[in-house]
């Protein structure tokens, strides 16, 4: 069995995407306030901190609602890594009353910022970097990295553990988060997926066929663009919850570009965007109660 099986999809995968189509990333902490903002949002706490797995010290940001004790979420940021966009969305997230770790997935390598601002997925040796921090990355790893980032929320006072916990992933991080559940599935209720590349696969160790191991449900959000590549994938998705017995919603977002749901984006969708926000809260608000 291949370790680098998501990998390898994910750089098949790339290597079909335009510049256009990909999203040429403008990180900017300007970003964080153009996030809508609810008028029921709670006040939160956020901090860089260190994370210390068997494979080293993972730098991460955690964020929170400032009092009591809530529901923990694993949020994994694409292949552009930790920078501000996500913090932004992380501390939405915690406006909405979850307890937010968002992790550098590249820790074993560097610390983020693990692309540079304005980075151009086109250009050969930014693409080559970047495809090189993704490659760093296996089912194996995932696995370490899952049980301790969940272990961390949990030991947060921030947290409420007997609550199960939420994890998702953006593109190249969709296949972890789906690591994520099947490595803790009985601490994981709900997993979410946006642009998720390489969720269905033809190798032994395709991310869908973990989906047995799952006790959460899902919410799977499909690019147009990818399911124009991909047509049947949705479908073996749909399958694959059904015969577990897990609910979940798998859907192909219309109109939209691979990479639509981050918001420093050049596919950034907001009308799309804030639907699959919504479908995430509601997810999250049904399976963590």
């Amino acid at each position: 069995m291949c370790e680098h099986d998501d990998f390898d999809e994910f750089a098949r995968r790339a290597a079909s995407l335009s510049r256009r189509e990909f999203g040429a990333m403008a990180l900017g902490a300007g970003l964080m306030a153009a996030l809508p903002r609810s008028a029921h949002a709670l006040a939160t706490a956020g901090a860089d901190v260190v994370v210390k797995t068997p494979d080293g010290q993972a730098d991460a940001f955690f964020v929170h609602p400032a009092g009591g004790r809530h529901p923990g979420v694993l949020m994994w940021p694409d292949i552009f890594g930790l920078r501000p966009a996500f913090r932004g969305m992380a501390t939405r997230l915690a406006e909405s009353g979850y307890a937010v770790l968002v992790v550098n997935p590249f820790y074993r390598i560097e610390k983020a910022p693990t692309a540079p601002e304005h980075a151009d997925f086109s250009d050969p040796q930014t693409r080559k970097a970047l495809l090189a921090l993704a490659g760093s990355l296996t089912p194996a790893t995932a696995a370490v990295d899952a049980a301790a980032f969940i272990g961390y929320l949990d030991a947060s006072p921030a947290v409420d553990a007997r609550r199960k916990a939420g994890t998702l992933g953006y593109c190249m991080s969709g296949p972890l988060a789906l690591r994520t559940a099947a490595a803790v599935p009985g601490r994981v209720g709900a997993v979410a997926t946006f642009h998720g590349g390489g969720l269905v696969t033809a190798k032994p160790d395709s991310p869908h066929l973990l989906i047995p191991q799952l006790r959460a449900h899902a919410l799977i959000a499909i690019a147009a663009s990818d399911d124009a590549q991909e047509p049947d994938s949705k479908q073996v998705l749909r399958d694959a919850f059904a015969k577990a017995h897990l609910p979940a919603e798998v859907e192909v977002y219309a109109g939209t570009q691979h990479g639509w749901c981050p918001t420093d984006g050049a596919v950034y969708d907001h009308d799309q965007a804030e639907k699959a926000w919504a479908r995430l809260v509601a997810l999250y608000a049904s399976a963590l109660a």
